[in-house]
């Protein structure tokens, strides 16, 4: 993570929360931490947070936490005059860091979209493709996660507070499966994105049986070529390794150049 650490010497920063296309359950997480973020608004100012005030304040801010996918041009340039306004911006859950469910419409016919859903959408107006927040404007820090993790939240912001550098976990998910140990689901046969996908969630899913559907985005040299050669020894469909990755990678390049790639090749 690259970006600016904030002096907290003479006034409590300025802090706002900001929602774009979204189900606002990554601001949702960060309501639940109750007696946490009790501490942490003793620390900061926050002035705006729209799951749990109606208060509104222009800005600027020390720091801005903006959940959620651009859609439309009016949330573009929305992001756009906080990016002017912030002095740090900070993308929060999948959605702003790799497109998200949002990202699942890339590469449809919109129109025909449109009209599948609405008898009217002429008052649509929709951006042809959803894209990570920092392919808008430059980000400081990114929290992943569908939804985020709360105490990833608090680290990120005490390190801002403390003149602390926010350390990013560059490591895969199966890190911390072996951590709580678990067994693991790829032996068990199942399609675990595990392998590729970066740490930070605790390893939710595997924890409770599920395997990891990929929302942390890539790890940093994710070895896709060799995930998507297990998945089809392990019998998957092209098609079903592609709804796979999907899911919430939709627009991660990470994720999608190989299966771009396997388009024009015999599928293994």
């Amino acid at each position: 993570m690259e970006g600016k650490i904030i002096s907290t010497e003479n006034k409590k920063p300025v802090v706002a929360l900001y929602g774009l296309t979204c189900c606002a359950g990554c601001q949702l997480e960060i309501l639940d931490l109750e007696d946490e973020l009790l501490d942490i608004l003793g620390k900061i100012n926050l002035v705006q947070f729209r799951m749990g005030s109606s208060a509104k304040h222009p800005g600027p801010y020390d720091i801005c936490f903006v959940e959620g996918s651009v859609t439309n041009e009016e949330e573009l340039a929305q992001l756009k005059e906080l990016r002017k306004k912030s002095k740090i911006l900070i993308a929060l859950g999948a959605c702003a860091t790799t497109g998200g469910v949002n990202a699942l419409r890339n590469g449809r016919n919109i129109e025909e979209l449109k009209q599948t859903v609405y008898s009217d959408a002429s008052h649509l107006r929709t951006l042809p493709e959803i894209l990570p927040l920092k392919e808008h404007v430059s980000i400081d820090y990114e929290l992943q996660g569908c939804p985020i993790s709360g105490e990833e939240f608090i680290e990120l912001l005490t390190a801002l507070l403390t003149g602390a550098t926010p350390q990013e976990k560059n490591y895969a998910v199966c890190v911390e499966c072996r951590i709580k140990e678990n067994v693991c689901l790829m032996k068990e046969g199942e399609l675990c994105l595990g392998p590729i996908t970066r740490a930070g969630c605790g390893a939710r899913c595997p924890s409770v049986g599920f395997p990891c559907e990929g929302c942390w985005g890539p790890v940093p040299q994710a070895n896709v070529t060799s995930e998507i050669e297990m998945f089809s020894q392990k019998g998957a469909s092209f098609d079903t390794v592609v709804r796979k990755f999907r899911m919430f990678n939709a627009s991660s390049e990470d994720f999608m150049k190989e299966l771009k790639r396997r388009l024009n090749i015999e599928w293994l």
